[in-house]
């Protein structure tokens, strides 16, 4: 039996002392090799598409009915909270992702599982491997909503805040650290505000001692400690390179393209001249705050009839792509099909956009060179159409550019004829 810390030993000892003979310590090959890829958190969030300025929150379930992703009873907080995610959290100062533990995905199937995220998954949530890329997913996260599962715990371990969407009313050892650690970690609410709740656990977070201490007694040694047991037991001697383990992958990139129509709230102020913009994915109620309410809908919306009512009409695509034609071709076409839409944006990249007025002018939007440095293009896009509705006019943004803050981020978007 292998244990990862001698208070494993100890419950053993305590419940079947004839097993003890049988233990060996060999610390934890899976926390060692998330300790072993800290110095690329960067890299993962940015396969996330998490941009700068961006929390990522990410959920996770284990696999039991009082699990967040539990039995589909009325205590259940998934389905009550996925559509909250984005209606309550700003588009472009959150980025929501999803672990959910293999025997979900195998016990239901792939297709049920998108059925049920089906919404979520439209207005951005991300879904990450639950075999090779959720331990990125919990480096690169700045926030986790979850349960008494794994996960959740190695968050911990890591330091990382964590809220507790579910805990089970009995099955754990009151005697083990995964008990301590739920009765210690903070208990999110269903019903209170979820921004104010994240807020909150950042602002007062300190990490619990207990599960960084007792996750592993011997961190960054499993690999060795392993294969000295395994060539023991089969009685061959050690090869005497370094036992290693394989590093984390890099994760194949996952940028947010939301299907779902956008509620985009912004204030254009002038002193300091900026555009203050807040937008929410497929939100229920109508955002809340001061400024103008405008409408950002993907072509691709699940609802076609939001066409007709957008102002901002979204594509993202490859600026050759002959299904669409080239931007300029695209951006005509569709604003003449939705005559009553002001404005249509092709999005080419991650940092840029083709976007046609409705007066005809033609112009590119770029942020910073950076690609996810600098603003989301469809935000860019939203922030012209904001400026031209408030008087300005093309030719001020083509010599001023346009400053454009989400939250507490300020950007700078340029705009060329």
């Amino acid at each position: 039996m292998v244990l990862s810390h001698p208070e494993q030993l100890d419950r053993l000892r305590a419940a079947c002392p004839e097993a003890v003979p049988t233990a060996v310590l060999a610390g934890d090959p899976c926390f060692d090799r998330m300790l072993a890829a800290r110095p690329y958190r960067e890299r993962f969030r940015r396969a996330l598409g998490v941009r700068r300025g961006q929390r990522l929150v990410l959920l996770n379930s284990t696999w039991n009915p009082e699990s967040l992703f539990g039995d589909g009873g009325g205590d259940d907080v998934l389905p009550s909270l996925l559509p909250r995610l984005t209606a309550e959290l700003p588009a472009d100062e959150y980025r929501v992702a999803a672990v959910l533990h293999p025997n979900i995905w195998y016990g239901h199937g792939p297709g049920q599982i998108r059925a049920w995220l089906d919404r979520a998954l439209r207005a951005g949530l991300a879904l990450v491997d639950p075999l090779h890329d959720w331990r990125q997913a919990l480096l690169a996260a700045d926030a986790v909503i979850g349960d008494h599962g794994s996960v959740s715990y190695y968050a911990a371990a890591l330091g990382t805040p964590v809220l507790l969407g579910a805990t089970p009313s009995g099955g754990l050892d009151p005697r083990s650290p995964v008990a301590e650690f739920v009765g210690q970690a903070p208990q999110f609410d269903p019903h209170g505000p979820l921004a104010a709740q994240l807020d909150a656990l950042l602002a007062r977070h300190r990490p619990l001692p207990g599960p960084a201490r007792l996750t592993t007694s011997a961190p960054g040694a499993s690999a060795a400690l392993l294969r000295r047991l395994f060539y023991r037991l089969i009685g061959v001697p050690e090869p005497r390179w370094p036992a290693l383990l394989e590093p984390l992958r890099l994760p194949p990139r996952q940028l947010p393209s939301p299907t779902a129509p956008l509620s985009v709230l912004t204030r254009v102020s002038q002193d300091p001249y900026e555009i203050h913009m807040t937008r929410y994915a497929d939100p229920r109620y109508e955002p809340a705050g001061e400024g103008h309410l405008h409408l950002a809908v993907h072509e691709d919306t699940r609802d076609p009839g939001q066409l007709a009512l957008a102002d901002v009409l979204l594509r993202e695509g490859a600026p050759g792509d002959v299904r669409f034609g080239s931007p300029a071709r695209w951006t005509s076409e569709v604003l003449a099909r939705h005559p009553h839409s002001a404005l249509a944006a092709y999005i080419t990249g991650p940092d840029e956009c083709t976007v046609r007025t409705r007066g005809g002018v033609l112009l590119r939007l770029s942020s910073e060179p950076d690609g996810l440095d600098g603003l989301d293009p469809a935000a860019a896009a939203s922030a012209l159409h904001a400026w031209l509705a408030s008087g300005r006019t093309v030719r001020q943004a083509i010599d001023k550019g346009l400053a454009v803050r989400t939250g507490p981020i300020a950007h700078r978007v340029t705009v060329m004829g």
